[in-house]
């Protein structure tokens, strides 16, 4: 089994959860690949350029996708228009994700971000501020709050995540009643729930559970 993760918002393949699930897929079997999302160009980041960064780790191959907030979300937009995706398995994903950052900013906030061009965020993995261009919420405006995945999926999410509420996982299994949810009582991060979160998920993709 080929597994790719995709890393979330201003982090890195040397991310936590990232290093974790990477260890136990290998641990159990499977290949896993953990791409820099941002092409190595975090100012110029845009859903459309780390989708064909995706598309080019992918190569067609048949692969499952596992993807934590932006990446979980990236995940989804993928196997909606990919067939070669086997399954999906989404961390706290981050649908609605255009429409999202002015609730959570405030609309004066996004008006500066759009006059000035780009926006300082914190960096998690290189552990500063760094700019980011107006472009990724334009060009995230064209894509869907819920990609339409027929993929088997499986989804977990934490109550108290203050980032993007779980009612947003809830609304997608709501469309994908297929889509297996499982809630914690947790954060956004989800780094206190990963050894619950890698059996389920050893489960679905009918992996050995390693740990």
């Amino acid at each position: 089994m080929r597994v790719i993760y995709l890393h979330g918002f201003a982090s890195s393949p040397s991310s936590r959860k990232a290093c974790f699930f990477a260890e136990r897929l290998r641990q159990a079997g499977a290949t896993c690949d953990i791409p820099a999302l941002d092409g190595g160009d975090f100012f110029g980041l845009t859903l459309s350029r780390q989708l064909a960064v995706i598309d080019a780790v992918a190569a067609g191959e048949r692969v499952t996708l596992i993807g934590s907030s932006m990446g979980g979300y990236l995940a989804a937009l993928y196997a909606a228009s990919h067939a070669n995706v086997e399954r999906v398995v989404l961390l706290a994903p981050a649908f609605g994700f255009a429409r999202r950052w002015p609730q959570r900013l405030g609309e004066g906030v996004v008006a500066r971000w759009r006059a000035e061009g780009s926006m300082e965020v914190f960096h998690y993995a290189a552990g500063e501020a760094r700019r980011v261009s107006i472009a990724l919420l334009d060009d995230g405006a064209q894509y869907p709050d819920f990609p339409q995945v027929r993929q088997p999926a499986l989804l977990f999410h934490g109550r108290q995540d203050d980032v993007v509420p779980y009612t947003f996982s809830e609304e997608f299994q709501a469309l994908h009643p297929a889509a297996q949810l499982h809630l914690f009582e947790s954060g956004h991060e989800l780094t206190d729930v990963l050894e619950p979160m890698w059996r389920l998920t050893a489960d679905f993709l009918g992996l050995a559970n390693h740990g």
